[in-house]
């Protein structure tokens, strides 16, 4: 069993981790904020394409910030 002081620790870890990058939810990349629009896209890439060269459905949209398109949020 765990104790108080052992649930503290594991959740202070995850609370430092929550301000860490925020990767695509449907393919991994890591995203960039735009502070305007609270949002988080692809790194430009070719047309329908991210940085990697990787062709994904959510290159241009955006993206919350646990990385899930907002497209897919709204249906």
């Amino acid at each position: 069993m765990s104790t108080s002081n052992e649930l503290r620790a594991a959740w202070s870890y995850l609370a430092d981790s929550v301000g860490g990058p925020v990767t695509c939810a449907a393919c991994g990349c890591r995203l960039t904020a735009d502070e305007e629009s609270e949002s988080w896209y692809h790194f430009a890439g070719v047309a329908g394409r991210d940085a990697r060269g990787c062709a994904v459905d959510c290159v241009g949209t955006a993206h919350d910030h646990r990385g899930r398109p907002r497209e897919a949020l709204a249906a």
